[in-house]
């Protein structure tokens, strides 16, 4: 299977249709099961094997279809982007209840009950989603409950949805300093394509995941002399956000984090070893 292969998303699932029949037997892609993420980053491998670099990362709360189980592995597909790969089946839980909550801060922790005081649990990433059943307030402090008595500082979490239309620049921005990371697609860890997704889904808005296949299909091509906030600025294997017409943001192997940086010398940065730019998109 190829790398196209195992991206086709929903933005041509005629293709991801096509694909997918006669690579995997009929009755496994057309009867998949729901299922979803049950811990805070899940690594989609293109095999089963934990020695392999990822393609993508999946995040709390995200559903999944899956297509196969064997020897403790799954064959998924995302539902948020159509990315298809290999993840631990222990990485995945049933789906009963809907999330109602969705974090909205770089990470936040979940701790074992409403006070901060106490040892966190974990970390979940910006996008992770969570159901929420009550509230608590701790010493003037105040949380969001879950189902098993965990919980969340409440200005940490936002209903699903309330994020629509925002200005997914400033989403951006809260990720400035994160470490780079290949396939990463989190607060705690992420890459140039996957700040672009990540930032547009926290503001309702849906793309695809890797760089090449957002510059074929993302919003509309422009000219260099038309940049604005919020364009993007594509090389071969990379993109950039524009944060204003003479400042990119990218989750860049240069830096190894999220950086600001000048356009012009960026530019001229990139371009000495390796090209200029190929183009130019206005996504939304």
């Amino acid at each position: 299977m190829t790398m196209f292969d195992r991206r086709l998303n929903a933005y041509r699932p005629d293709l991801a249709e096509a694909s997918l029949k006669g690579k995997v037997e009929a009755e496994r892609f057309v009867e998949g099961m729901p299922a979803r993420i049950a811990v805070p980053v899940a690594p989609l491998r293109p095999v089963p094997d934990l020695a392999r670099g990822i393609d993508t990362e999946l995040l709390m709360g995200e559903d999944v279809t899956v297509f196969d189980r064997s020897n403790g592995w799954c064959w998924v597909k995302a539902v948020s982007d159509g990315y298809v790969g290999y993840l631990p089946e222990a990485m995945l839980a049933t789906v009963d209840v809907e999330p109602t909550h969705v974090v909205n801060v770089q990470r936040t922790f979940i701790y074992p009950e409403p006070e901060l005081r106490k040892p966190y649990q974990t970390i979940l990433s910006m996008g992770s989603r969570v159901r929420v059943t009550g509230q608590a307030e701790a010493r003037g402090n105040h949380y969001h409950v879950l189902a098993d008595g965990t919980a969340i500082f409440e200005k940490h979490l936002q209903p699903i949805g309330a994020g629509e239309g925002a200005d997914y620049v400033e989403v951006a921005l809260q990720f400035l300093n994160t470490p780079y990371l290949w396939g990463g697609r989190s607060g705690l860890g992420i890459d140039c394509s996957g700040l672009v997704q990540l930032a547009a889904l926290m503001t309702g808005r849906s793309t695809p995941r890797d760089t090449d296949m957002q510059a074929a299909a993302l919003g509309a091509p422009i000219d260099r002399s038309e940049l604005r906030r919020g364009d993007l600025v594509f090389w071969k294997g990379h993109v950039a956000i524009m944060e204003d017409p003479d400042t990119i943001i990218h989750a860049n192997g240069h830096t190894m984090t999220v950086a600001r940086e000048n356009f012009e010398e960026a530019v001229k940065r990139i371009g000495w070893l390796y090209e200029m730019p190929t183009g130019y998109r206005r996504p939304f």
